[in-house]
């Protein structure tokens, strides 16, 4: 019998990316990118909406944030996550 749990786990993956500006978050943090702040400035977006991209990506296991004195760097965790954005931007993302 398939486990399906392991299918709920990759579908709710695949749907927190499914939103324009979540990849595009994704995309800024394999680039480099760190904070609110910087991925509010690209985006154009307030920091409450670019906050809130952050924890539905930080729930799904995506991201993960590291605390530097009063700022939070994220970075991309989930190297499945990784290889889709690779495949799904191929022509965007510059490493």
């Amino acid at each position: 019998m398939i486990d399906l749990k392991l299918y709920e786990i990759k579908a709710e993956k695949i749907k927190a990316i499914a939103h324009p500006q979540r990849l595009c978050i994704i995309k800024g943090l394999i680039e480099g990118g760190c904070n609110v702040t910087k991925i509010q400035e690209c985006l154009g977006l307030p920091q409450s909406t670019v906050s809130q991209h952050l924890a539905k990506l930080k729930s799904a296991g995506i991201i993960a944030g590291s605390r530097n004195g009063l700022e939070i760097c994220y970075r991309v965790v989930d190297e499945e996550i990784i290889s889709v954005a690779k495949i799904l931007l191929k022509d965007e993302i510059k490493i």
